[in-house]
């Protein structure tokens, strides 16, 4: 897996202390136009987010959705606040992680690289359908079925599920769930996501209401079933 950081910094472990302690070797490039050329066989792009989001959302933007590339963004652990689904990065992560967090960041990336690199030579059998453990989403019917039995969800608890699903393993913050299910205009407080999880929960069941797992003090992701 070839990783590549965008960094004013010399080392990538003065930016990502816990990459030291990882085989992965990293290739740190000064965030310009002049380095975009290295970047070309780069699995994931790592942006040094840490000081300047302001700077940072552009850049991953235009290496995210130009420029097609996975992004992970580095961030101190405030700056969750400021990511959004506009930013277009895969995922993030905090500048402190240990390193059995990074490295579990990195496989899911990893993972998620083969994967659409197999879709697109392969193709997919269904698009609309995204499965998770005993939960079956499809995205064209607006249904949900659990061991086969229908779901009764809202919509705004249907697009939620269905985001988290297309982003599973994934943690996203609260304002980006926001912003992909109610909109960038929205102007209710994050508050609204937690009802619509604990609602989600409920309507799971206790046996697989644990599939949304709580990031504490970022948002949720939807854990792959055991």
């Amino acid at each position: 897996m070839r990783l590549v950081m965008l960094s004013n910094e010399p080392e990538a472990s003065a930016v990502l202390p816990a990459i030291a302690f990882l085989e992965h070797q990293v290739q740190v490039l000064p965030p310009q136009p002049d380095s975009y050329g290295a970047l070309e066989n780069a699995d994931v792009v790592m942006v040094d987010a840490r000081t300047d989001l302001l700077r940072a959302r552009p850049l991953c933007q235009l290496l995210a959705t130009s420029m097609d590339y996975t992004v992970l963004a580095v961030i101190e652990e405030g700056g969750a606040v400021a990511l959004t689904s506009s930013w277009g990065i895969a995922d993030f992560v905090i500048a402190s992680a240990s390193p059995a967090e990074l490295a579990a960041r990195l496989r899911l990336l990893e993972s998620s690289v083969v994967a659409d690199s197999n879709s697109g030579s392969s193709g997919s059998s269904d698009e609309s359908i995204l499965e998770v453990g005993d939960i079956v989403i499809d995205t064209d019917a607006y249904s949900v079925r659990l061991h086969g039995n229908t779901l009764d969800l809202t919509y705004k608890e249907f697009e939620l599920l269905k985001y988290l699903a297309a982003n599973q393993g994934r943690v996203l913050t609260r304002q980006a769930l926001l912003d992909a299910v109610w909109g960038e205009d929205y102007i209710g407080g994050s508050r609204t996501v937690d009802v619509h999880v604990r609602r989600l929960r409920a309507k799971l069941g206790g046996e697989h209401d644990h599939l949304i797992g709580t990031v504490r003090n970022v948002g949720y992701r939807l854990d792959l079933e055991e």
